[in-house]
């Protein structure tokens, strides 16, 4: 089996860790390793050989817990995203791929500009693929953060499973500090159940294959809901109370309930919404989401996140010329 066999061999050309402390050595991820070995497709003993090689990070920890979508405003987070550069280099990246973004459309309802602002929020139209090791960012958030450890631990599980599946080098595959990978930064379990081959070559390769990435970050959106229609309209609301206003992400109210309430919005009266409020360069900003902007949140739970990927679409539509305006649609 790869992970009694290749990986051992891992450990001989790697080494032990450095730590005083070998991952292996702990209770906690020994119940781990068993349960893991239940499964019938490894031992319990491979799997603690992989945990001898895993290194905590401080700073992956130091990361999550100060998310830029927790501790910026919008104004200040959309600095990071609606960029000159980054809707340039997003047309570029579209003219690249034209036939696969146009493919995804057809076949998973999303609009190219959507799929490729996804791509350039994540990674900068895979520039930035991240560099920490998976394996060190899903060990140190599985078992040295507890708010969310569960989570993690199902997807240190979905990570093996995910090695074995595709026979990935454990050691060699590098993300973000939460354990994403690829262009469009998918966790493990996001893979598994999302990933597409689009290009039929046999592999599902988020990491190196752009059309893959292109038709997975599709799927994923298709998959959560994502439907023709509205994402997100500006709303003038200045009177409106504030606890209307970022109660939830997704959809709870309806255009004409926010009409009664004084937000003044033309669109179908019996539309779900979701009304936000975000701190925007020039004072507060009024926004009313539709169900398509909660699926950009299935991607990332924030309304900032979702906000910039949106307007980044909106960007490129705007940037496309009179011959290729209905490509960008």
């Amino acid at each position: 089996m790869f992970i009694r066999t290749t990986l051992m061999m891992i450990i001989m050309v790697q080494g032990f860790s450095a730590f005083a402390e070998s991952y292996a050595d702990r209770e906690d991820v020994k119940k781990f390793a068993d349960e893991l070995a239940e499964l019938g497709s490894f031992t319990s003993s491979g799997v603690l050989t992989v945990f001898r090689q895993a290194e905590y990070k401080q700073k992956i920890i130091d990361a999550i817990s100060r998310p830029a979508e927790r501790t910026l405003d919008w104004g200040e987070y959309q600095d990071i995203f609606l960029t000159k550069s980054r809707v340039s280099n997003g047309r570029s990246f579209m003219e690249t791929y034209k036939d696969a973004l146009s493919r995804a459309r057809k076949e998973f309802g999303v609009p190219p500009v959507i799929i490729t602002a996804v791509i350039g929020v994540e990674t900068m139209y895979g520039r930035y693929l991240g560099n920490y090791r998976v394996l060190d960012a899903l060990t140190t958030l599985a078992f040295d953060y507890p708010k969310r450890s569960r989570f993690f631990r199902r997807e240190r599980r979905e990570f093996f499973i995910l090695v074995q599946e595709g026979n990935h080098i454990i050691m060699e595959l590098k993300g973000s500090y939460a354990g994403a990978m690829g262009y469009g930064q998918f966790i493990p379990s996001s893979y598994r159940r999302y990933a597409v081959d689009f290009d039929y070559d046999g592999v599902r390769d988020i990491w190196n294959n752009p059309v893959d990435a292109i038709g997975s970050v599709a799927n994923y959106l298709s998959e959560h809901g994502w439907k023709k229609g509205q994402i997100a309209v500006q709303v003038d609301a200045d009177d409106v109370a504030e606890s209307v206003f970022n109660v939830s992400l997704r959809p709870s109210s309806t255009v004409v309930e926010m009409q009664r309430l004084g937000v003044k919005v033309n669109s179908e009266p019996n539309v779900s919404v979701s009304p936000m409020k975000l701190l925007g360069k020039d004072g507060a900003e009024y926004w009313l989401g539709f169900n398509n902007f909660y699926v950009i949140t299935r991607y990332n739970h924030s309304k900032l996140y979702a906000m910039a990927v949106f307007q980044l679409s909106e960007a490129l539509r705007k940037s496309a010329t009179d011959q290729n305006v209905g490509f960008y649609r």
